[in-house]
């Protein structure tokens, strides 16, 4: 018989560390802008404020004079009725008359008039027409920047880096025994435990536990239900061993569904654990995206409320 069971001995090594220096940026690198403004230069331009125009200066006419001597009435000779020299004894004075041919001269009147001696006639002589000076400021040299790269600043700092952790050396002791002749019960018989549930137990129940997007952290909300729905069961029935089950929908890489759901399902057994249940009595298991409940399969568009039928937690009481 065991007369000093085996044990283990424990021996403590302590942790190893060197000395070694390392460079640490303690100001990251930047740029630095300098601008340069624009250069001017003075320009002069000159401008037309007024159009010249051209005066017009009159030359009149010069007149001249001339005397001139016209004819004003021809020399005409024609029949004429005289007087007769000789003495008439006619009472009648047309007795007494001769027809005679009498010339008479022609008549001439001097005239005076003006003779053109120059026509009328204009000059052009400019005038008019401002102009003015104008001073301005034209871009000699454009506005610029330039960038100034601004290295990095290190510090060289000393530090102990561990080598070796601390270690635990076991050194396992041998039981001892004392021979003794004992009989040994093979087989007991009938059933050793039992316990007696609802046999909707052993489906599977919804455990409607909200995650954040993407982890497996409880909340304060889903440890209180926890608590109300599951905690207490596994208290009253001492003897049952209950399996979570997590799902996810089929959003995502299949890899990282099966990844998120193993952890949820872990992180209530572990909160169970912490809460007194032995961890024999809990099994985790992760069943991603395997275990649709509806058509929300890859690539099929769904709506939000169809996907979140498929992200549950669930637990069951297992036979055995």
């Amino acid at each position: 018989m065991l007369a000093r069971p085996a044990y283990t001995t424990l021996k403590k090594t302590p942790a190893e560390f060197k000395t070694v220096e390392e460079r640490v940026m303690v100001k990251a690198p930047s740029k630095k802008y300098v601008a340069y403004p624009a250069e001017y230069k003075t320009e002069t331009e000159t401008y037309d404020i007024e159009d010249p125009y051209n005066e017009i200066t009159i030359i009149p006419a010069r007149l001249g004079s001339k005397s001139e001597t016209i004819e004003i009435r021809p020399k005409v000779g024609r029949w004429e009725y005289q007087t007769s020299t000789a003495a008439c004894k006619s009472d009648d004075p047309r007795d007494c008359m001769v027809l005679c041919y009498v010339e008479h001269p022609a008549e001439f009147r001097s005239v005076n008039s003006q003779t053109v001696e120059a026509d009328a006639t204009f000059t052009k002589t400019k005038k008019g027409g401002k102009s003015m000076t104008v001073s301005r400021q034209v871009v000699a040299k454009e506005a610029r920047y330039e960038t100034i790269d601004i290295p990095a600043e290190y510090k060289t700092i000393t530090k102990r880096q561990l080598v070796k952790d601390e270690d635990v050396v076991k050194t396992e002791v041998p039981a001892e025994y004392n021979v003794e002749t004992v009989e040994m019960v093979k087989d007991k018989g009938g059933v050793a435990v039992w316990e007696e549930i609802d046999c909707a137990l052993t489906d599977n129940n919804v455990l409607p536990i909200n995650y954040e997007l993407g982890s497996a952290r409880l909340t304060s909300e889903a440890r209180s239900l926890i608590d109300n729905k599951l905690l207490k069961l596994m208290k009253d029935r001492p003897n049952i061993r209950v399996e979570i089950a997590a799902h996810t929908d089929s959003r995502g890489s299949a890899d990282a569904n099966q990844s998120l759901s193993q952890a949820r399902a872990e992180s209530v057994v572990n909160y169970l654990v912490g809460r007194g249940i032995q961890r024999s009595r809990l099994v985790a298991k992760g069943y991603g995206e395997s275990k649709l409940k509806n058509r929300c399969a890859d690539g099929v568009e769904c709506s939000e409320s169809e996907h979140a039928a498929n992200r549950r937690t669930e637990f069951r009481v297992l036979s055995k």
